[in-house]
């Protein structure tokens, strides 16, 4: 990481409540936290080609979903949890900030931890999440957490000029866990040159390519007003493409209910299916019966 003693600070930009007018605007014309992982195309919410049209002022904000809400609901909650289980450190509320170099990478932690009371500038950085199981996240206190999530922790990191994020998650209602994301310069970079592209063709009008991502599908969906009966001609290729991917749909979707009630068959009233000790899939219940049936996070045959 670039030498902190020489490098600028970044830019307090002001102090806002997530999700309120004034951030939407503050972030509007910069890439924040929680969308460079769109941008990078790793986000399970947002496309990169979503995002564009949303930063071009072509679809609405992102509205507010029960998973955000509650989100913001708990993390105060997290937050003190992790500060009781720290009392030497200081941990204290943040602001949003803007890179000193590149003013559009915007930084919004959930809270900063500084060297001593009112201190101006943190040492390290507390990401606060909240999920509804353990799907994604490996052993307390690695840095095992979902990629989106490890994204824009390394993203505050840069922008910030610090080195260590805290992530307390909140699993379930009721368990708590901590993770360690440490700044890593490649990824960083490898970020940082991804968003410089992206702002760039926003500028240009160069719009991204449509991708297989459910957001980019509401957005083109979202994209006309009105309706015009007329015929529209499209083309063979893709006239053909798309009957192909509905047969395939059809058949890949029958296949996949069938390999996971094999799997459920074996696994009968147990957590997990395993091979070779490691998880193929874990189930999940509710009420006493099978709620669903999850994928582990890394695959391997081998």
């Amino acid at each position: 990481m670039t030498d902190t003693t020489l490098a600028a600070r970044p830019t307090v930009l002001g102090w806002f409540e997530p999700g309120a007018d004034d951030w939407h605007t503050a972030r509007a014309a910069g890439i924040g936290g929680s969308e460079i992982a769109a941008v990078m195309g790793i986000s399970p919410y947002e496309s990169r080609f979503s995002l564009w049209h949303r930063k071009q002022g072509l679809i609405a904000p992102v509205e507010e979903s029960e998973e955000m809400y509650w989100g913001k609901v708990h993390e105060p909650g997290i937050c003190a949890r992790f500060a009781a289980l720290h009392p030497g450190l200081f941990v204290s509320e943040a602001p949003t900030y803007a890179d000193a170099e590149h003013p559009w990478m915007i930084a919004n932690p959930d809270r900063l931890i500084v060297p001593t009371p009112g201190a101006p500038h943190p040492v390290e950085i507390v990401e606060a999440k909240t999920a509804r199981d353990d799907h994604g996240w490996g052993k307390a206190g690695t840095d095992d957490i979902p990629v989106h999530y490890r994204a824009q922790c390394l993203w505050y990191l840069d922008v910030l000029q610090v080195t260590r994020c805290h992530v307390a998650v909140l699993i379930a209602g009721s368990e708590y866990r901590e993770y360690l994301v440490d700044y890593d310069e490649t990824d960083a970079l490898a970020m940082r040159a991804a968003g410089a592209e992206f702002m760039q063709s926003l500028a240009a009008g160069d719009r991204p390519d449509i991708d297989g991502h459910s957001a980019t599908f509401q957005t083109i969906k979202a994209l006309p007003e009105g309706q015009d009966d007329i015929d529209t001609e499209v083309s063979a290729a893709d006239r053909d493409r798309y009957f192909a991917a509905l047969d395939a749909a059809k058949a890949a979707e029958t296949e996949k209910r069938a390999a996971a009630g094999a799997l459920l068959d074996q696994i009968g009233t147990g957590r997990r299916a395993v091979h070779d000790r490691k998880t193929v899939a874990t189930r999940t219940v509710r009420d006493g019966r099978t709620y669903s049936l999850q994928p582990a996070r890394n695959r391997s045959t081998a």
